[in-house]
């Protein structure tokens, strides 16, 4: 018979790495003032310009101050890197920002010899959408973790609900991290990471205790709960990695291949869906199995002493 892992006996310590990171996404939060939400989120204006050459970020920074005296957000964009995503913060104009937008294609226009097919796609949003977008974000964020407790409780119990949602949001901690640390704009691509991340992770969850139960129900008197759910465990890991893998194949590709946005989109995936598979390993079942031992011995502690104090009174 081989010999399985005790991945229970060391839950604390796999449980290091994803807090490790979500103190460096504190940490980064503070450094950086906060997270780098995207005009989609806090109000302005997005303008894609084809540049038809080379430059530097820093480069068009400088023309979009001194064209609107606004700090914007400079992203290479095009298979070439020739094109321009400038982002502007909403500012005190009384125009939507339409004022700022023709200041700063204006500019780029005199220093490139731009003409106006180079202004490829404007997006402009106000602050009170932005916070609508925030707002709607996070409550189906909410509401889909609420769904996958509920289906979860039904299914297996609520203990596991608990822990498969405890699981979720550190896989949501994490994945904030990483849009702190690297200082990514935060938009409805993060949500459409996050909510991939979430529904990927849920799955392996849900493989892993699908096993656990099916193990309970044969398990010997011998075998203690933390022992059964080790063994659960390394039944699925076959399963859970190659699907991982599989996954990060593709990902992977994208990442190398595709453009900034894409690739924006590409590395909290990838990191989240490894996240999202090693707290399904190591933290939802292995906590869980803690649980239920703890619970276990708890109920025969207290049997026992039921049965001395009857034994006294004898």
């Amino acid at each position: 018979m081989n010999k399985t892992f005790n991945y229970s006996g060391n839950k604390v310590k796999f449980l290091l790495l994803p807090i490790i990171i979500i103190i460096a996404g504190i940490v980064m939060y503070f450094v950086h003032g906060g997270f780098n939400f995207d005009v989609e989120f806090m109000g302005g204006i997005r303008m894609q310009v084809d540049l038809g050459q080379t430059y530097e970020n820093d480069e068009i920074a400088a023309l979009v101050k001194d064209a609107t005296g606004l700090d914007a957000t400079i992203q290479k964009s095009g298979a070439t890197g020739e094109a321009a995503i400038i982002k502007l913060p909403a500012g005190d104009a009384e125009d939507g920002g339409e004022s700022n937008k023709n200041a700063v294609f204006s500019a780029l226009k005199d220093k490139y010899g731009l003409d106006d097919e180079a202004l490829l796609s404007v997006q402009s949003a106000s602050p009170s959408f932005g916070k609508q977008v925030q707002q709607k974000a996070v409550s189906y964020t909410l509401l889909a973790i609420l769904c996958m407790l509920v289906y979860i409780i039904i299914r297996f119990d609520w203990r596991s609900g608990v822990m498969a949602v405890a699981a979720l949001a550190i896989n949501v901690l994490v994945m904030a991290s990483v849009y702190t640390v690297t200082n990514i704009a935060i938009n409805s691509t993060f949500i459409a990471a996050m909510l991939t991340v979430v529904g990927y992770s849920i799955n392996n969850t849900i493989v892993i205790f699908d096993r656990i139960r099916e193990n309970t129900k044969t398990r010997r008197r011998s075998e203690s709960i933390t022992e059964m759910t080790n063994r659960s465990i390394q039944e699925t890991l076959g399963r859970t990695i190659n699907s991982t893998i599989t996954t990060l194949i593709t990902i992977v590709l994208i990442y190398i291949l595709g453009v900034t946005t894409i690739k924006q989109f590409a590395l909290p995936l990838i990191i989240g869906i490894v996240i999202g598979a090693f707290t399904s390993i190591f933290i939802a079942s292995t906590f869980w199995a803690a649980w239920k031992e703890a619970e276990a011995e708890a109920k025969a502690q207290a049997a026992a002493e039921k049965r001395a104090s009857k034994k006294k009174t004898k």
